[in-house]
């Protein structure tokens, strides 16, 4: 999770859209929002110890816009998560889209696949 953390704040730097990140907690759970942006927060749970997650709004159209573009590159759940296990490697650059298009939600919401290309 210190690792999310990092990616998610690399983002924020690296986006010009993602302005006034606020690093907070919600329920509990480390939670990031930009002024343009849909919160993203990150948690591991002991009823499922071998993973943690990173959970989007889940009225949003984002985890259904990543499922479009990165399928199987990740696990999902349902249209809130993406989850990860603790014995396999993050794939950093699809997951750096995903948080990006977190952190600009509102401005690309209109947009056909939140601005990207398929892939």
């Amino acid at each position: 999770m210190i690792r999310l953390r990092e990616l998610v704040l690399d983002v924020a730097s690296e986006t010009s859209d993602a302005v006034e990140l606020e690093e907070t907690l919600k329920w509990g759970e480390p939670s990031y929002v930009s002024k343009y942006g849909s919160t993203l927060r990150m948690d591991w749970k002991a009823k499922k110890p071998d993973q943690y997650a990173l959970y989007f709004k889940c009225t949003s159209r984002l985890v259904p816009t990543f499922k479009k573009l990165y399928g199987n590159t990740f696990s999902y759940e349902g249209d809130r998560a993406i989850v990860f296990r603790l014995d396999e490697p993050v794939p950093e650059v699809e997951l750096k889209r995903c948080i990006a298009m977190a952190l600009t939600y509102h401005k690309i919401k209109h947009l056909p696949l939140l601005g990207e290309q398929r892939r």
